[in-house]
């Protein structure tokens, strides 16, 4: 999944409008190379969609908000900061219209008129923001209880576009999806990887795809296991109403029952965020976000000191099959798991390894890069990560994710329970990790950290002075190589460490836009 908050139906064709071309801020591309013949500008509009968190009556949700402040946002934007020059702007999540079932032709006047009321009823609703961000640097939250809190959608624009970030975080104290269920709200896109996920009896796994657009989307969604496709044709087609919400039940999708697989979800028309809902019995539950795109290394931050169980899942999109080195990048070197140093990963098969409690107390990132440097064919990754033995157990998920790069932020940290990972690959890197205000009070504080190249370094953020409510976390590299994070979750209820875990890639708030060729304002008509 291509990691920007970025509109592509509004906020580059804006600035395409004034410019003649934009592209994404890529750290390292093409469009930075160019040193001198381009600018870097802020968006002016960001999408995101939030998945329904929970079908269980014991669910407690805490929903925030959050946009970081740059260099000149508070003083309307700029080119360093958010959104057009004295354009303040809006972010704004609300709720998802229900989707109704029209497979039958009501013909009671009674019940049609009923009918209309619900619909006209359930879109006002639609029109209240659940969470507003009102100024940049300050969260926001809300809460919801129980089983029919919808699905959210939302855009930013102006100074409030560049970096929203937005999260869900569930509570669940028993049942089937007992545990800590937490999310980062995603970007609509066309083309999400899942591995992980599976259609085995003892999962219910379900594909959350949601539309943000006012037009219908069509999506497709493919099974493969460790011996390649999986016969499914319930997956064709699905449609997916404008401004609405669907679940999917993956083991309905197919008659066979597979532990592991990796998901493929595109659209044949329109876009969707889409995210998955794994519930694995006697282990928890939580959700599982689309992997980095594919490509011939990958990184997965941010694994737990006290794992007791890891589990690789990977998969190999293309024509070719794919031989990796699994390694570990621990608190002080890099080195590859006993019998584990390696994985082949035929064409179009999904493989696993079980690295069962590789951490071993100390925490640590999985960096997957190829046998042979000039065969780097492409993969998609991802980690099943469980804390606890026996009844006490909760589980997570790392998908492969990119770096950081600018910059980029994580909502929801509490008082206490938050970890934030960070992992150099290549090359030893710095960062500036900036603790927010607290959603009801307190002040900002920066911390810079370098981190060893080969290297992850756990870091317990100091909260901010006088703390009232949640606060957000915004990571930006200062200097050096590439850095990967993730922030890990721990809130314990009944003895159970529950936690979930958020990757942090790079938020997409600015657009580098070349700067004009030739002036044709002052040619000759």
């Amino acid at each position: 999944m291509k990691s920007t908050h970025l509109s592509l139906i509004a906020g580059t064709v804006a600035l395409a409008a004034i410019t003649g071309f934009a592209t994404l801020n890529a750290p390292g591309g093409p469009a930075a190379a160019e040193a001198g013949s381009a600018s870097s500008l802020p968006v002016e509009r960001s999408s995101l969609v939030c998945p329904a968190p929970s079908t269980s009556d014991l669910a407690e949700t805490q929903y925030t908000s959050y946009t970081p402040p740059g260099s000149e946002t508070e003083k309307g934007g700029g080119a360093k900061g958010g959104g057009a020059k004295g354009e303040e702007g809006t972010a704004e999540l609300k709720p998802a219209l229900p989707v109704l079932d029209d497979d039958e032709v009501e013909t009671d006047p009674k019940k049609i008129k009923k009918a209309e009321e619900a619909a006209k009823k359930a879109k006002a609703q639609a029109d209240k923001p659940v969470l507003a961000v009102k100024e940049p640097g300050t969260p926001v939250l809300a809460e919801a209880d129980g089983s029919a809190a919808p699905a959210l959608v939302g855009t930013a624009t102006g100074r409030l576009a560049p970096g929203w970030a937005a999260q869900q975080t569930t509570t669940v104290t028993a049942g089937g999806a007992r545990g800590l269920l937490g999310v980062s709200c995603t970007a609509p896109d066309t083309d999400f990887w899942f591995p992980g996920v599976s259609t085995a009896r003892s999962r219910q796994d379900y594909v959350h795809l949601t539309n943000p657009d006012d037009s219908a989307a069509v999506a497709d969604i493919e099974l493969f296991g460790a011996k390649g496709a999986v016969t499914s044709e319930v997956g064709d087609g699905v449609t997916v109403p404008a401004r609405s919400s669907v679940a999917l039940l993956l083991s309905t999708l197919t008659d066979e029952a597979v532990n592991d697989l990796t998901a493929h979800v595109t659209t044949r028309s329109g876009r969707v965020g889409g995210v998955v809902l794994t519930a694995d019995d006697g282990s928890g539950a939580d959700w599982l976000t689309a992997a980095a795109d594919p490509s011939g290394t990958l990184v997965m931050p941010g694994i737990p000191a006290d794992a007791t169980s890891v589990q690789l899942v990977a998969f190999a999109p293309g024509e070719n099959d794919a031989d990796v080195k699994v390694q570990l990048m621990g608190k002080n070197t890099t080195f590859a798991p006993a019998g584990n140093d390696t994985l082949h990963i035929k064409s179009g098969m999904t493989a696993t390894i079980d690295l069962k409690d590789i951490t071993r107390g100390e925490p640590g990132s999985l960096r997957l890069t190829p046998v042979e440097k000039n065969r780097a064919t492409p993969i998609v990754a991802a980690l099943r990560v469980v804390r606890g033995t026996g009844a006490k157990q909760e589980i997570a998920y790392i998908p492969a994710t990119g770096p950081v790069g600018a910059r980029a932020s994580v909502t929801d940290n509490r008082a206490k329970g938050s970890t934030l990972s960070l992992a150099a690959p290549a090359a030893t890197a710095k960062v500036k990790v900036t603790t927010s205000a607290g959603s009801g009070g307190g002040e900002p504080a920066v911390e810079t950290y370098t981190v060893k190249a080969g290297t992850t370094t756990a870091i317990t953020p100091k909260p901010p002075a006088g703390l009232k409510g949640a606060y957000a976390l915004t990571v930006e590299t200062v200097s050096g190589g590439p850095v990967h994070a993730s922030r890990a979750l721990v809130l314990p209820e009944g003895g159970v460490q529950m936690f979930t875990i958020q990757t942090l890639p790079d938020d997409g708030g600015t657009v580098v836009v070349p700067s004009a060729r030739q002036d044709l304002s002052v040619l000759d008509d």
